[in-house]
Order: structure tokens, then C-alpha cells, then sequence
């Protein structure tokens, strides 16, 4: 992992507990399984959706893009403002704000990777 990416445990020690996965050439930033922001090009960015994306937008905060299939595709996430990264309390106010944005998505937990469960062969034994 990254210096940056590392350090993250720190910035958002207010928030709560964070696991830092390598991803895509960035990292994911997750909390309870689930991804609410996104390291890349060692920058940090935030879960935005419909609710929460005025509040970015409002600062300037520019939302992720990258490159697919030559034209540009955009994320619902934007750039952290500089003050999470000095201001812990910050740094705890949006998370939250984020983090609300990846409950509203109702999107499931992930498991993490290794983990798979398998249920055990039926072999020999009838059901009626």
C-alpha cells in the first residue's frame, strides 16, 4: 500500500473503523464491508449520490473519472476537501456524509476476498 492510502486509518480514526483493499491500480476504502471511498492517483474520493453531491459540488470538487473505451466515464464519487486530511472532526463529517450516500444504495456488504463459503456436498443421502 501507498503512504497515502496507509495513513487514511488516522484521517478517519473519528469516524470509525476502515479497511484500505488495493484495487484497480488504487485502493477501496471500505467500512462495514462496504466501499465508501476511493483512492486513485493518490487522491481521496468520497461516495456521492443524488443527496449528497450538491454539498461536493458546491466546493468544486471534481467527481472521479477515468478512461473506458476511449470516451470518459464518471463515478458517483468526489474529491475529499483538503481540510479531512487536518481536521479529523472533518474527516468525520464527510465520511458520514458518504457513508449515508452507500446506505442510501442499498448496495449489500462484500465479503472479503478468500472468504467464500461452501456448502458441503450432498453425497449419499436421499431426500424423500
Amino acid at each position: 500500500m501507498s503512504e497515502f492510502s496507509d495513513n487514511l486509518h488516522e484521517v478517519f480514526e473519528r469516524f470509525g473503523r476502515i479497511a484500505v483493499r488495493r484495487m484497480f491500480g488504487g485502493h477501496g476504502v471500505f467500512h462495514e464491508g462496504r466501499m465508501f471511498a476511493l483512492v486513485a492517483s493518490e487522491r481521496l474520493y468520497l461516495k456521492t449520490d443524488a443527496q449528497s453531491v450538491a454539498a461536493f459540488e458546491a466546493r468544486g470538487l471534481p467527481a472521479f473519472a477515468y478512461a473506458r473505451k476511449g470516451e470518459l466515464a464518471r463515478m458517483n464519487y468526489h474529491e475529499a476537501p483538503a481540510e479531512v486530511f487536518e481536521d479529523r472532526d472533518e474527516a468525520a463529517r464527510w465520511a458520514r456524509l458518504a457513508w449515508e450516500a452507500v446506505l442510501r444504495s442499498a448496495a449489500p456488504p462484500r465479503k472479503p476476498a478468500g472468504k467464500a463459503v461452501r456448502k458441503p456436498a450432498n453425497k449419499g443421502i436421499a431426500r424423500r
